[in-house]
């Protein structure tokens, strides 16, 4: 598996090294499931109640861990549905419902054709997946593909916590190729154009987490992932702007992604950006075409007759070293002779960017 690290980036005598961006913010983890349902009338509630707010939850586990496996659709359903809210509600839980062996049941309910079972089945390994420790028995125990499948045939909440999930795993660096090998990628895609804001959300940011992986950038733009992007970062009232935007950095590393981003008309959308978006925006904006226009005299003359030396002439005035010194740098890509020594140029820098 090669994972691409953000190395140096030289030019003219400057490094930027250092001259990483901040995206801590901009992607908020995927919590546990939203459903707030409990049961409200039968003693399957009471019991609940009872283990949510007590110290020993043990043996209910234990029997709902053993109901997973009835031969009852029902009583498979109330099972998962308690675990789920069970692993929700109480941390502590997480550890002792994966220990219990829960883990296989609910991975096998995930393949079931009862969708209200599959989306129990998916929700409650969202929320065992919270706990670090559960994450490489989850991968290890065969939920990847399971998941997979969710994403493509199940309720819109299944195809949520399915891509939050995968997230999870994501996050274990041997899983990533594994997630991406599986199709992941296309439904991810998919899910990031067509599904609700939520989805989106969670959608970009389990893409962000894969796309580390050279392998399934390229996966990514093969599934048409440059479309959406494009379009959300163009949509400034989708909150969807910066997410968007750290996504596309990590594939803009792969020339057909920079293709693909011309031929979907993302450089007027960049170029604005760095017009009128946030300061945070704006640097991230910076970051991409720098990669763009790095080895590239036709894309950097697209830029410029975009008009994008005025805005990043205001930008080099920033009052943070990082912004003034990427906007800088640009404008001097930008205002280089288009034919002759851009070559050389570009072979005397250094052969990666760091953003």
């Amino acid at each position: 598996m090669e994972m691409e690290n953000r190395a140096n980036f030289g030019y003219m005598g400057r490094n930027f090294s250092d001259l990483s961006i901040n995206d801590s913010s901009a992607f908020s983890d995927c919590n546990s499931d939203r459903s707030g349902e409990f049961p409200t009338t039968s003693s399957q509630s009471r019991r609940l109640l009872v283990a949510c707010t007590s110290e020993n939850s043990d043996e209910l586990i234990r029997q709902l861990v053993s109901d997973l496996e009835s031969c009852s659709i029902e009583e498979q359903k109330q099972a998962a549905m308690e675990l789920r809210l069970l692993a929700k509600n109480k941390p502590e839980n997480r550890l002792k419902i994966a220990k219990a062996g829960a883990v296989k049941p609910l991975i096998s309910l995930i393949s079931s054709s009862d969708l209200q079972l599959q989306e129990h089945g998916v929700t409650a390994i969202l929320n065992l997946s919270l706990c670090d420790e559960n994450k490489e028995l989850i991968a290890s125990s065969g939920a990847i593909t399971p998941l997979v499948r969710a994403l493509k045939t199940g309720t819109p909440t299944a195809k949520e916590n399915a891509a939050c999930a995968l997230l999870r795993l994501s996050q274990v660096d041997e899983n990533k190729a594994p997630i991406g090998r599986s199709g992941a990628i296309p439904l991810l895609v998919n899910l990031l154009e067509n599904g609700g804001f939520r989805a989106k959300k969670d959608a970009s940011t389990a893409l962000y987490s894969l796309c580390s992986v050279k392998e399934n950038k390229i996966r990514a733009v093969q599934a048409g992932i440059m479309k959406p992007l494009v379009e959300l970062m163009s949509d400034f009232g989708s909150n969807m702007v910066d997410k968007s935007a750290y996504v596309l950095n990590l594939l803009v590393s792969v020339p057909d992604a920079r293709t693909a981003l011309v031929n979907e008309h993302g450089i007027p959308v960049l170029v604005e950006i760095i017009e009128v978006g946030s300061q945070r925006q704006k640097e991230i904006a910076v970051a991409i075409l720098l990669q763009v226009c790095e080895d590239s005299v036709t894309y950097r003359t697209m830029v410029a007759r975009e008009g994008a030396i005025p805005p990043l002439v205001a930008l080099s005035q920033s009052v943070t070293n990082r912004a003034k010194q990427k906007a800088e740098t640009l404008i001097e890509f930008l205002r280089q002779p288009r034919s002759g020594n851009a070559a050389a140029a570009a072979t005397a820098r250094t052969s990666e960017v760091s953003v």
